[in-house]
């Protein structure tokens, strides 16, 4: 993968960026080990989210809380040192997951248990928008870094979900075992910590920033009317900036149609594809051939996506992405097949990576250091609010086969949407941003 000359080799043979991308593989690695546990608990058991709203609800419970978080996380990024961000925050993640353990553990069931799923999701972000705030300060070759960086915590991710599966045999799979791999989880949250404890205190920024380590000044002084503020302010400084505004736009988009798609998928699942026969199969089996498509899609995009925008340009590739998203997901999805479903699983993760490597980049390189914290973290509220809105709206108008050809339609009425959004905004002038 190459960027001006960039290569996979010439970005690992800088320590500050193999340091950082330590970071995040050890951080995503026991965010795979945690969900596995969650899920193989209750959460999503067949038996508990068979109605198309209950899956809809558990989407929400699960991510909307992150879009509340989000705008904190960014006002504190601009104003903390961002290495204290990661160090601290995994060790707090370590802290909360053994809580987590000993609800699950107990058999506990409802609220107190969201709650205790949702306190380690929460410090997530965090932890995810100081990595993509951070990465500039590493590497000025962002599109190979981000995919580097972002495919393989992906595939971290994925991967500590496979070492929870390995464990389960040992522990079983009653509440005591899945609380043991959920405490097993803290082992790589607290790794990354002792990693990203390498960097010096101001080197992953933000720039200009003083005394960025006191943590406890920097809660006391920020507030709901701040937070609100700084949220506001990074809207606004990404707006006033049409490459940025329009990253923004397509990956949102994009997610709307990720999120129709979701819930189609878990349906035709749980409904006509479980009695499939032949290779590809539904229920549970089939859901982990289609999770094993949209990675070798993922891990496609980061491997295409550095020449491509060399080549073709950044523009051109993202549009380009998502016009392959309108026709392959109207077109292998219509014979509402497990074949065309894991095909399309395929394309939606080569064109989902793809544009999202490009948005990371785009973002990094166009926004102000300062406001570096607060784009990310609209950024992630957009990410979240458009797929668990897009569930929501699925939720009430598929049926319970998960067969709807209107809603696929509109997946690929989306994708297009998306192209004319994101080139018109891009055509705009710049506006004047916040100081």
């Amino acid at each position: 993968m190459r960027e001006d000359g960039a290569t996979v080799r010439s970005l690992l043979a800088r320590g500050d960026f193999r340091r950082l991308f330590g970071t995040r593989l050890l951080s995503q690695f026991g965010d795979g080990v945690f969900q596995a546990a969650l899920a193989g608990t209750v959460l999503f058991n067949p038996q508990r989210a068979t109605d198309p709203l209950d899956v809809a609800a558990a989407f929400a419970v699960l991510l909307l809380p992150w879009s509340v978080l989000g705008p904190f996380a960014g006002v504190l990024l601009d104003r903390w040192s961002r290495r204290t961000v990661l160090l601290r925050a995994n060790v707090v993640r370590a802290l909360l997951v053994a809580v987590a353990a000993a609800v699950i553990s107990g058999g506990v069931d409802g609220v107190p248990f969201y709650l205790a799923g949702l306190a380690v999701f929460s410090v997530n972000r965090f932890v995810l928008a100081a990595l993509s705030a951070g990465l500039p300060h590493t590497t000025d070759a962002l599109v190979p870094a981000n995919a580097l960086s972002t495919t393989s915590g992906s595939v971290a991710t994925v991967a500590g979900g496979g070492a929870a599966l390995l464990l389960l045999p040992l522990v079983g799979s009653g509440d005591a075992g899945y609380a043991a791999i959920a405490l097993a989880s803290a082992l790589p949250y607290l790794a990354a910590s002792a990693v990203v404890s390498g960097f010096d205190r101001g080197y992953l920024g933000p720039d200009g920033v003083v005394g960025a380590d006191a943590v406890g000044v920097g809660v006391a002084g920020v507030g709901a009317r701040g937070v609100v503020a700084g949220l506001v302010d990074g809207a606004r400084h990404a707006w006033a900036r049409p490459p940025a505004a329009a990253a923004l736009a397509a990956i949102g988009l994009h997610r709307v149609c990720f999120g129709l798609l979701t819930l189609m998928t878990l349906l035709l699942h749980r409904g006509p594809f479980e009695d499939a026969a032949g290779l590809l199969r539904g229920g549970l089996a089939g859901l982990g051939q289609l999770v094993a498509a949209i990675a070798a899609g993922s891990l496609l995009a980061a491997a295409l996506t550095p020449p491509a925008v060399r080549r073709a340009g950044r523009v051109r590739w993202t549009v380009g992405l998502l016009l392959s998203g309108a026709v392959a997901q109207v077109l292998l999805g219509l014979p509402f097949t497990p074949a065309g479903v894991v095909a399309g699983g395929f394309v939606l993760g080569l064109v989902g990576q793809g544009v999202k490597i490009c948005v990371d980049a785009t973002l990094q390189e166009t926004v102000d250091d300062d406001f570096r914290g607060r784009v990310f973290s609209v950024y992630d509220t957009l990410f979240n609010v458009a797929f668990v809105g897009a569930v929501v709206v699925a939720a009430l108008v598929l049926p319970e086969s998960g067969r709807s050809v209107p809603v696929l339609l509109a997946v690929g009425a989306g994708y297009l949407l998306a192209v004319v959004a994101y080139l018109g905004i891009r055509r705009r002038a710049p506006l004047a941003s916040p100081a």
